[in-house]
């Protein structure tokens, strides 16, 4: 039986103690409970501009399980919600797939191994899943494509990686913060799914973990994230140009925040959402890669952490993740369609985002290419 609000918590000494030894490793935090529905109100570093009104959550139907710390991403009009964790603290292998038409789940081939905290995204329809923490609590490098006949294995990555954020854009897939075998990665991986092979260049001048990522126009953004515990929220933002490969920062995320996702809408819409510090949050922001602004957007209505999120053209959705601080759990699945904030720009058309996005005075970049590590198996 559920518990009032959907959610649970772990009241079992030796689910606590499971919990307890997950949490630390992947770098939460296990808090005292709080009432339902406290949200974290922290200070904001810019002031977001009011969004317009009209705009709304709407609930959708919920996911078949409860679980926190997921990843999601859409593929051909279907979320693909994968891993995470349970009620006792233990990983899931687990892949639900929610029919975004029909607003209805249904289960996928369960992932090879069981992990939490891992990354994914998808390419031409193909959704990859990359990295998480194994049970051991080490970060994995294994790296997955789900095929017609089920998860197939891809070249490893080059270094163990969970708690980061992986963006697909121009055919390529860039896995961005995180924690390494060494601690808070510095390199950003760089898959090429044609040549099954992967390459190193530099990562977020802002090392974090727990952090939002998405892509647009050839850029690939990082949102947020922290550098520890709950206590360590950040509020960087940071794009980086393929093209140049170089970064620049950009006006900050309005709300410091770790444990959060972000996704970005088919017109240009970064949106990120939920997080963690003494509380959750029920903050989502928007920024407005043609404006360079940041949009406020109506509160999430359960606000969570270590969520799924993912874009569906305008449309944003949000699915599981913790109520609380630690470890807690929820099938909540909302939604908001952001449609009414611009048009989505034609597929293969850059048509928004500035022409040139480094700093006056930068070096030009290097002539020689990334780092190349060779393809296994």
């Amino acid at each position: 039986m559920r518990r009032s609000g959907r959610y649970r918590a772990a009241t079992t000494a030796t689910a606590a103690v499971a919990a307890l030894a997950l949490l630390a490793v992947a770098g939460c935090t296990v808090r005292r409970p709080r009432q339902p529905g406290s949200t974290a109100q922290p200070a904001t570093s810019v002031t977001p501009d009011p969004a317009p009104p009209g705009l709304a959550w709407r609930t959708l139907a919920r996911a078949p399980s409860e679980r926190t710390e997921v990843v999601a991403t859409v593929a051909a009009g279907r979320v693909y919600v994968v891993g995470g964790l349970r009620l006792d603290g233990s990983p899931l292998s687990a892949v639900e797939i929610y029919d975004i038409a029909a607003d209805r789940w249904g289960h996928g081939p369960d992932l090879p191994l069981s992990v939490h905290h891992a990354m994914a995204t998808t390419i031409a329809d193909t959704v990859y899943v990359f990295g998480g923490y194994l049970a051991s609590g080490t970060p994995s490098a294994v790296a997955f494509r789900l095929g017609p006949s089920g998860w197939q294995s891809i070249a490893p990555m080059p270094l163990g990686r969970a708690a980061g954020t992986a963006v697909a854009q121009d055919g390529q897939v860039y896995v961005a913060g995180g924690v390494g075998p060494a601690g808070l990665a510095r390199e950003m991986m760089v898959y090429d799914p044609a040549a099954d092979r992967w390459s190193l260049v530099d990562g977020p001048p802002t090392p974090r973990e727990h952090l939002g990522g998405a892509g647009f126009n050839g850029l690939v953004y990082t949102a947020g994230g922290r550098t520890g515990g709950v206590d360590t929220n950040l509020n960087a933002f940071e794009v980086y140009d393929p093209r140049s490969r170089q970064w620049t920062s950009l006006p900050p995320l309005p709300t410091r925040r770790g444990g959060l996702a972000a996704a970005m809408t088919c017109s240009g819409l970064l949106v990120a959402v939920g997080g963690e510090a003494s509380a959750t949050f029920a903050a989502a922001e928007a920024y407005d890669v043609r404006s360079g602004r940041w949009l406020a957007l109506p509160a999430l209505p359960t606000a969570r952490h270590g969520l799924g999120v993912t874009a569906a053209g305008s449309t944003i959705l949000t699915v599981a993740g913790g109520p609380q601080p630690g470890l807690y759990v929820s099938d909540a699945v909302e939604a908001i369609d952001l449609a009414g904030l611009g048009e989505c720009a034609p597929a293969g058309q850059a048509s928004v985002g500035p022409p040139q996005i480094s700093p006056p005075g930068a070096q030009p970049p290097p002539s020689q290419p990334p780092t190349e590590q060779p393809p296994t198996g």
